[in-house]
């Protein structure tokens, strides 16, 4: 297993140090895990999909959870009566449980699931908060007696003139 200097990043950024760790966590999870397969993809600036190929389970042998920031996506297949019966010459379609889990961004949401041939597909939008928005603020100006004048010409009080 590597590890990873984060020192440059670490003095060129502030507050993402959990960001960091949870990115080193998450791929040192992964390298060992490859099922059920899956792809990600953008479909716009905010809006994404996620697509397990899980063949062989059904709308019953799944469970999506969303906890906190993980989305978490479980496939258990229950025992029918004679499974164990059956024999296989070559058996190459996994039917064993699994467990996905994704870690999502601050205000993504999941908008919807849907399970059609063989493909499980998770729906994502971000919807950020108007108030988190990025937001123009107007430059004011002082004229030559230090009363502070907004963008529209109006006098403003300062905080030290008298009342």
């Amino acid at each position: 297993m590597r590890t990873y200097d984060m020192t440059p990043l670490y003095r060129s950024t502030i507050g993402f140090d959990r960001l960091f760790n949870d990115l080193f966590d998450s791929v040192n999870k992964l390298e060992g895990s490859g099922y059920p397969p899956y792809n990600i993809e953008a479909q716009d600036e905010d809006n994404y999909l996620i697509t397990l190929a899980v063949a062989g389970f059904g709308e019953d042998d799944l469970e999506i959870e969303l906890s906190e920031q993980t989305l978490s996506i479980t496939g258990r297949k229950a025992e029918k009566e004679g499974d164990s019966a059956r024999q296989f010459l070559h058996q190459g379609i996994a039917g064993r449980s699994f467990e996905r889990r994704f870690q999502l961004a601050e205000h993504v949401r999941v908008t919807g699931a849907a399970l059609e041939n063989g493909l499980l597909q998770i729906a994502l939008a971000r919807e950020v908060p108007e108030a988190l928005k990025p937001r123009k603020i107007a430059i004011s100006s002082t004229n030559a007696i230090g009363k502070v004048v907004d963008s529209a010409g109006k006098f403003l009080k300062k905080s030290n003139d008298a009342a």
